[in-house]
């Protein structure tokens, strides 16, 4: 079973680099979360992984700052379910979302201007905001 995991426009984590560990979780389950380890923990070191660039492991350790520990690992947990291997595959997405995210190049911004006809029709619109105004004035007296 290839347990690698396909980073969608990224890199590929070799199984290797992958640290599982369960333990004991609280949620669903009743007297079997009490006895059974169903909590799923995996670990990949973005500090230390081979697969990513300079560029990549720098985008990832600053966007994902507050999930990564001191020592350059991204933990994520998964105690959704009751069974283990259901969690495992939990855990493992979500790995996967939070890399390809972090990932993800924002779109550059292009300045725009106001068309021509935009800026006629914000002129008009205010200059009949203010006749309507002017006409609500009392009237100045002629002596």
């Amino acid at each position: 079973m290839n347990d690698d995991l396909c980073i969608p426009g990224g890199p590929t984590i070799p199984a290797a680099e992958l640290s599982w560990s369960a333990s004991r979780a609280s949620g669903p389950g009743g007297q079997h979360v009490n006895k059974t380890s169903t909590r799923i923990t995996v670990e990949w070191s973005v500090r230390d992984s081979a697969v990513l660039d300079a560029a990549q492991r720098a985008r990832l350790l600053q966007k994902l700052a507050s999930r990564i520990t001191n020592d350059g690992v991204l933990q994520v947990h998964a105690d959704d379910n009751r069974s283990q291997l259901r969690n495992r595959e939990i855990a493992a997405e979500r790995l996967v979302a939070l890399v390809a995210n972090a990932l993800k190049r924002p779109k550059k911004r292009r300045p725009t201007r106001p068309s021509r006809r935009a800026k006629e029709r914000r002129l008009t619109a205010k200059k009949q905001h203010g006749q309507k105004k002017a006409q609500r004035r009392k009237p100045i007296p002629r002596d």
